[in-house]
């Protein structure tokens, strides 16, 4: 089998957005389909950050064709004077300015569906090239967000009729920061336009969560629930070869990934303060790995936790592992937004991988709270629920202090290693 995957986030690109197509490209080969990619000359692409560690998980056998692209990135970095460009929906940007207000707005009014729509047309004439060639495959599949890659779907089955596999990590107008981007009606339903075409012609839809999958079927009449494949994020057990040791010292929780005030965990750091203050005896300590907002640094301090908190910026993706597995107790946060039920962080099955206890900040009864309730490895805390985070808190300093490794035992979560979860990918690249 022959497949030509499409996504704008690939090596070196890092962060969470590049590693499920990279893991789906790493195990493809070994499974009999041979891999074409087209993603964007990291020369004239614009990532939020960057991971050239990743490179070495490309197959030597995937041909990889990289493009030029066309977006406002630039403009928008000498207008302000910054170096890092804005997440989608400027998810970076904790206490904007009238200017990031204003640049909001162009993003949600003019970039419809997002700015990285400019790189489309480079895509279509690379496809163009390849079929002229002679190039035949199997199907192609396309990888968002950004979402505006879709749209390069669409129109490979519109001009080819090729059979195609849209894979949507996250919502499209239902995104956690939409109502950031303060979008005019007329550009609500552009967008809402765009997102309809895709699920009706897409021959099939990947997502990651059943709450997803929910919210994508009542999109359109025409939908049938046959057309979607829920297949979450999950970890690569090649990451994993490490031995977990978690400190002596110190009762370290862990958190990895971005984390700003809509997280609302303000009241597990004054559980942990509280924690702190009731069991001075406990060395309890708080790390985060990776973009923290500065409202978040300010809770910290609020709540008289910074001698006791490592801030450590963003790194390579082993890194990040290594720091899962010198952790003790691992956090995890869903962001108050609306439809957050179905916010499965890619990072929660890292997690599960690492053996840890976790606790997460969220909705009870979320397809993250059942994931970790299904697997043995946690539960969710509701934003308010102080008392309850103060008692989990404690009880795992009571464990603590008779054992300071409190390693799970293994968990029941090889369904979702980044191979298997990729040789249901390879059950739908054949037509039916």
């Amino acid at each position: 089998m022959r497949l030509l995957v499409i996504t704008y986030y690939w090596p070196p690109s890092g962060g969470a957005g590049v590693q499920r197509t990279l893991k789906f490209v790493k195990y493809l080969p070994s499974l009999g389909v041979d891999c074409t990619v087209i993603t964007v000359d990291p020369e004239r692409g614009a990532y939020p950050v960057l991971d050239a560690s990743l490179a070495a998980e490309v197959p030597a056998a995937v041909r990889v064709i990289r493009t030029g692209t066309t977006e406002p990135f630039g403009s928008y970095q000498k207008l302000t004077g910054r170096k890092q460009i804005p997440y989608g929906g400027f998810a970076n940007e904790s206490k904007t300015s009238f200017q990031q207000q204003f640049f909001k707005f162009v993003r949600g009014n003019v970039f419809i569906p997002d700015p990285r729509r400019g790189w489309n047309a480079h895509v279509l004439r690379a496809c163009e090239a390849l079929f002229a060639a002679g190039e035949r495959f199997d199907a192609v599949l396309t990888s968002s967000p950004p979402h505006s890659t879709q749209l390069i779907g669409l129109a490979l089955k519109k001009r080819y009729g090729l059979r195609w596999l849209a894979d949507m990590r996250d919502p499209w107008t239902n995104i956690y920061y939409a109502k950031e981007l303060n979008q005019t009606a007329a550009a609500r339903w552009l967008d809402a336009r765009y997102e309809r075409q895709v699920l009706e012609q897409a021959d099939e839809v990947l997502v990651t969560s059943p709450d997803t999958k929910r919210l994508f079927l009542g999109k359109s009449a025409k939908l049938t629930d046959a057309k979607f494949h829920v297949l979450p994020n999950g970890y690569d057990e090649s990451d994993f070869r490490e031995p977990s040791a978690p400190p002596t010292d110190a009762l370290l929780i862990t958190h990895t990934g971005t984390i700003s005030e809509i997280y609302h965990i303000e009241l597990f750091l004054a559980a942990c303060g509280e924690c702190a203050r009731r069991h001075p005896d406990v060395n309890l300590r708080l790390r985060f790995v990776g973009k923290v907002s500065q409202g978040v640094q300010e809770l910290i301090r609020d709540h008289e936790l910074q001698e006791r908190t490592e801030l450590i910026p963003f790194v390579p993706h082993d890194e990040s592992v290594g720091y899962l597995l010198r952790s003790t107790v691992l956090l995890m946060a869903i962001p108050d937004v609306d439809h957050n039920f179905g916010i499965l962080p890619g990072k929660v099955f890292e997690y599960l991988a690492a053996n840890k206890p976790i606790v997460c900040i969220g909705p009870v009864g979320s397809d993250a709270d059942t994931l970790l309730e299904e697997c043995g490895a946690g539960r969710a805390f509701p934003y308010v629920a102080f008392g309850d985070m103060l008692e989990y808190l404690e009880t795992q300093v009571a464990a603590w202090r008779i054992n300071p490794n409190l390693d799970l035992p293994p968990l029941n979560h090889a369904r979702y290693s980044r191979r298997s979860l990729t040789e249901r990918l390879v059950r739908l690249i054949p037509r039916p």
